[in-house]
């Protein structure tokens, strides 16, 4: 699993680079781009923190929805057997490849919550 952290309702991937050791994150699902760094993990939890307090007030302010907007549909790519076997599979169960896709992503997501 990907390093990541989270405060409130929001996450950042968390990345280190060596040659300056710094620990660095970015804040993911947002329409902004948000960074922050550190060199220590704990200052880099406290910079999280104050860049999601700020970045709360900002779009408060400009009465703005902090998080991404998710409009429910995505592109996926997979191989042409997969697909086959997904679409023959749904069928069987008198579901729509949509229907088979979702149940196995929510599926998998409560498994993986657990």
């Amino acid at each position: 699993m990907k390093n990541m952290i989270k405060y409130k309702d929001f996450f950042a991937s968390i990345y280190y680079e060596d040659t300056t050791s710094t620990f660095w994150g970015k804040v993911e699902g947002v329409e902004d781009v948000i960074t922050f760094e550190s060199n220590t993990i704990e200052g880099l939890k406290k910079e999280f923190k104050e860049v999601i307090d700020e970045y709360i007030k900002e779009c408060n302010m400009l009465n703005k929805n902090p998080h991404k907007e998710y409009k429910g549909s995505f592109n996926i790519r997979i191989q042409p057997v997969l697909h086959e076997k997904a679409v023959l599979f749904s069928k069987q169960f008198n579901m729509s490849l949509n229907q088979f896709v979702e149940m196995a992503i929510r599926e998998q997501i409560e498994k993986c919550e657990k």
